[in-house]
């Protein structure tokens, strides 16, 4: 299956992605991203918006120099920063008739089968009301054993969650490369994997940016969960969200996963 074939897709973004360095939001993506995706909801897509960005924007409201490193001091920038981002995408989701809902969850809700069950239930209705829920973990009260520990993962769970066709992680580069973009100038982006394998993964690198916790080591964790529950992953930049229409339109944009025979 291919993106532009899926009806119901996550569409994951990462902190660096909608947040300049010091931590303040960046309006100019998070304003372009709200557009395609309402767009999108307009060709009859249904989107569900994973959405990191709470203790970036609480760090930057607090005027903090660098992201804390204590639970405590994270959890309180995580209140004040999610309170900031769920007003943006409130005014923009709303410019474009939408309505956004918040859902934060924990590790422990998903463990849990009688809370996971209300989450499903949760998303399915508000999916049949035309709404765009916007999910994170909810860091201001998570500590280490309740942790994803990334939004990468979450994504991916969620995408199974809500038996989604597609998973879209939108990260600060193209794709997936042969080796690190970074540090080597000959890396190769690799447009299609077939299979996800242990070395790859091992292979991949750390934490992305000061401002979130992934990287591609979680990105491939995560589409290697998804791809093997059927559910197509794509990798690709979220610099520019215009991209997406050209993934839907049916180019290859960043790295595709191919999913399993469900």
């Amino acid at each position: 299956m291919h993106i532009k074939d899926a009806k119901r897709v996550v569409i994951k973004i990462g902190s660096s992605s909608l947040t300049y360095e010091g931590g303040k939001p960046n309006l100019r993506k998070i304003e372009k991203l709200t557009r395609v995706i309402s767009d999108l909801k307009n060709s009859g897509k249904e989107i569900i918006l994973v959405s990191s960005g709470a203790i970036a924007v609480g760090v930057g409201r607090l005027g903090l120099k660098e992201r804390p490193t204590t639970t405590r001091e994270k959890q309180a920038a995580a209140a004040i920063g999610q309170c900031d981002l769920m007003s943006i995408y409130d005014r923009f989701f709303s410019e474009y008739g939408y309505v956004p809902a918040q859902i934060l969850i924990t590790r422990d809700v998903i463990d849990n089968k009688e809370r996971r069950e209300n989450v499903i239930n949760t998303i399915e209705a508000l999916l049949e009301l035309d709404a765009i829920p916007v999910i994170n973990e909810n860091d201001s009260v998570s500590f280490e054993e309740i942790l994803f520990g990334d939004n990468d993962n979450l994504s991916a769970i969620v995408a199974d969650l809500s038996n989604s066709d597609a998973l879209i992680i939108l990260t600060d580069i193209d794709g997936y490369y042969d080796s690190d973009p970074k540090q080597n100038e000959d890396a190769r982006l690799v447009c299609r994997v077939k299979e996800i394998t242990t070395e790859m993964i091992e292979a991949a690198g750390g934490t992305g940016s000061n401002r979130g916790t992934g990287g591609m080591h979680t990105k491939l964790e995560a589409a290697l969960f998804a791809t093997n529950r059927g559910i197509a992953v794509n990798v690709m930049s979220g610099d520019n969200p215009a991209l997406l229409y050209d993934l839907f339109d049916g180019h290859s944009v960043g790295t595709f996963f191919e999913p399993k025979a469900k």
